[in-house]
C-alpha cells in the first residue's frame, strides 16, 4: 500500500501508516453517543444481583463507577482515540430473567464523536460484573456491545 493514498481511512496517512486524525479545523459540536450490551446471567446470579447478596458487594454500582472511570479514559486505552472532556456518563443496568442489559448515553461538546466512550463504557462495566460474578457463575456470557446511536449538532441546536 507504499505510495497510495486511501481516503476511505482517515488514520492511514498517504503511506498506510496509522496516524491520529487531525480534528482541529473541526467546528465544535454537540455529541451524543449511545451503546448497549449485554451480559448472560444463571438465573440464581440474577437473583443474588436482586437480593444484592453477592460476596463481593454491590456489583452494579462498582460496575457503573468502572464504565465512568473506562469513558473518561478511553484515549489512554485505545491508541487513535482523541482525549475529550465529557459533559455527561449515564449507565443504566436493566436486569432481565438470564442477565443485565447494559446501556450507556455519553454526551460531550467538541470536535469528534464519543461513540468509542460509550462502547468502552459498556466494556468496562460488562467486564467488572463478570468480575465481581464470576465465583458464582461460570456460565456468563458477555454480547451484544455495539453502538445504538450517535448524533451532533450544532451548538444551540438540539440534537
Amino acid at each position: 500500500m507504499s505510495g497510495d493514498t486511501n481516503s476511505n481511512f482517515s488514520h492511514l496517512d498517504v503511506e498506510g501508516r496509522a496516524q491520529m486524525v487531525n480534528v482541529g479545523q473541526k467546528p465544535d459540536q454537540r455529541r451524543i453517543a449511545e451503546a448497549s450490551g449485554f451480559i448472560q446471567l444463571q438465573s440464581a446470579t440474577v437473583q443474588a444481583l436482586r437480593d444484592r447478596a453477592l460476596p463481593k458487594g454491590d456489583v452494579l454500582t462498582v460496575a457503573k463507577i468502572a464504565g465512568i472511570q473506562a469513558a473518561k479514559r478511553t484515549s489512554e486505552l485505545i491508541p487513535l482515540c482523541h482525549p475529550l472532556p465529557l459533559q455527561g456518563v449515564d449507565i443504566r443496568f436493566t436486569l432481565e430473567n438470564d442477565g443485565i442489559q447494559i446501556h450507556v448515553t455519553i454526551e460531550t461538546t467538541g470536535k469528534t464523536g464519543v461513540e468509542m466512550e460509550a462502547l468502552t463504557a459498556v466494556s468496562a462495566s460488562a467486564l467488572t460484573i463478570y468480575d465481581m460474578c464470576k465465583s458464582m457463575d461460570k456460565t456468563m456470557v458477555i454480547e451484544a456491545i455495539r453502538l445504538v446511536s450517535k448524533t451532533k449538532s450544532t451548538l444551540g441546536e438540539s440534537a
